[in-house]
């Protein structure tokens, strides 16, 4: 009976350090995803001067985009460098706070009607610092619920903050509708497009509080009163690519063709259809928002998937599906009926749920406790520099160049085949309990200091 209700403890406790890590990452999702959509309906239109080519002013948005993503991995480090020393909860702490603010001073911002130059300058300020938050938080949140999970089903749970990325994308876009939809064209390009950059004020306020709520893993409380009496068992970045270099680099590859899997999916498809195929923005927005609604419910369970029949079948399966994607979509999306596209969308994003659900646990089993956060961090976040932030760009210079979607999906071959190496080298860690990294960890680090005591006495 003890036991049982020891158990029942131990799954409210999880469950709650759960809702704490996925109410921080919607806030942040949600604001880092009303940019995305934003550049592409408005920013564009409001921030640069006219050139007579939609796609000019695309590309322009895009890159103010693309410095979050740049932003993205400064923030990994600094944010994994004081994780892994102080704990998980009081950086995530920070980094709600970070992105709160900057997306509320984004719906403040002047045109370039107003102060010309100046406008995308500050909006390129105010994105470097989103991201540099943004970038901070996602180590920390999946961290914290991957280090709380039993070993035997840590795919399922740790998934779940994952599970948030839709789910902010999806507030996102259930905000914009509502505003595209309600406001005239003038109205909404005038003043109604801030309303969902202010909105986040209230969600930061919800987030903050709920992640009050929880503390750090046992595992990292004793990881850090280890670090405390262990000189030699450093942390940061410097250590992780000293000692863990294969799961460094292992990670970049698995994350390469899933980001830019996912911005192909959700970013650049807004912008082929409003271009290529001139529908409008409700309509566009009304697809996204059930296809958000589909990545969110999937995540979970193919969460629970990986701790059933294995990390790397599942992400396989994935990488291999998502060539099939990249060649069959476009011609799908030409067809120009609603159903087909939404179907097309949702495909996409099934086959990024492939990759996406196990990557906490599968970045979570590489790395020893005392360096995780830094490793999780700086094999996610630094690989989104040259593909998601990229892949709206490269996507929409190609269709510019060739004014054909041919070269496009030999893109998003070209990314699965990368991503498919990094698959062949990495390693099955199913069930893998997180104690016996570190337990490894520890032996090498006594190891190497009785080497070295040897060497003295020589």
């Amino acid at each position: 009976m003890a036991s049982e209700t020891s158990s029942k403890a131990e799954r409210k406790g999880l469950r709650r350090v759960v809702a704490a890590s996925m109410a921080g990452t919607v806030v942040e999702w949600y604001e880092f995803f009303l940019y995305a959509t934003a550049a592409t309906l408005v920013f564009n239109k409001i921030f640069f001067p006219d050139t007579g080519n939609d796609l000019d002013n695309i590309i322009k948005a895009f890159l103010t985009y693309a410095v979050g993503f740049i932003a993205r991995p400064i923030g990994g480090i600094v944010f994994g460098h004081f994780g892994d020393k102080f704990g998980r909860k009081h950086l995530l702490q920070v980094a709600i706070v970070l992105v709160g603010a900057t997306t509320f001073l984004m719906g403040c911002l002047p045109t370039f009607d107003s102060i010309g130059y100046a406008a995308p300058i500050l909006l390129i300020v105010l994105r470097f610092a989103q991201g540099f938050a943004v970038g901070g938080e996602w180590g920390g949140a999946v961290l914290l619920v991957a280090e709380h999970s039993p070993n035997k089903e840590r795919g399922f749970w740790s998934s779940w903050p994952q599970a948030a990325v839709p789910v902010g994308n999806l507030l996102a876009t259930v905000v914009l509708l509502v505003l595209s939809a309600t406001l005239s064209e003038a109205a909404f390009l005038a003043w109604g497009w801030r309303i969902g950059f202010w909105l986040s004020v209230v969600i930061v306020v919800v987030g903050y509080y709920i992640r009050t709520r929880v503390s750090d893993a046992p595992i990292f409380k004793e990881a850090k009163a280890e670090l405390e009496q262990n000189a030699a068992a450093g942390y940061g970045v410097g250590e992780v690519f000293k000692r863990y270099p294969r799961g460094v680099f292992t990670a970049m590859g698995l994350r390469f063709g899933e980001n830019i899997m996912y911005y192909m999916v959700v970013t650049f498809s807004i912008t082929y259809m409003a271009t290529q195929l001139k529908m409008d923005t409700s309509t566009i927005l009304g697809l996204m928002l059930v296809a958000h609604v589909f990545h969110a419910i999937l995540v979970p369970i193919v969460g629970r998937f990986t701790d059933s029949r294995g990390r790397r079948p599942v992400y396989a399966t994935g990488v291999v599906l998502m060539a099939v994607w990249g060649v069959a979509a476009f011609p799908l999306f030409n067809t120009g009926n609603d159903a087909v596209i939404l179907a097309t969308i949702m495909l996409g994003l099934f086959v990024h749920g492939l990759m996406y659900a196990g990557q906490p646990a599968i970045m979570a089993e590489m790395f020893p406790t005392r360096m995780r956060y830094s490793g999780v961090s700086l094999g996610y976040q630094v690989t989104s520099i040259v593909a998601g932030s990229m892949a709206p760009i490269i996507a929409t210079f190609l269709l510019k160049v060739y004014g054909s979607w041919v070269p496009v999906a030999g893109y998003i071959v070209f990314a699965a085949a990368v991503t498919m190496v990094a698959v062949y080298f990495m390693k099955e860690t199913k069930g893998l309990d997180l104690g016996e990294i570190d337990e490894a960890d520890r032996l090498a680090l006594n190891g190497e200091a009785a080497s070295s005591a040897e060497m003295k006495m020589q």
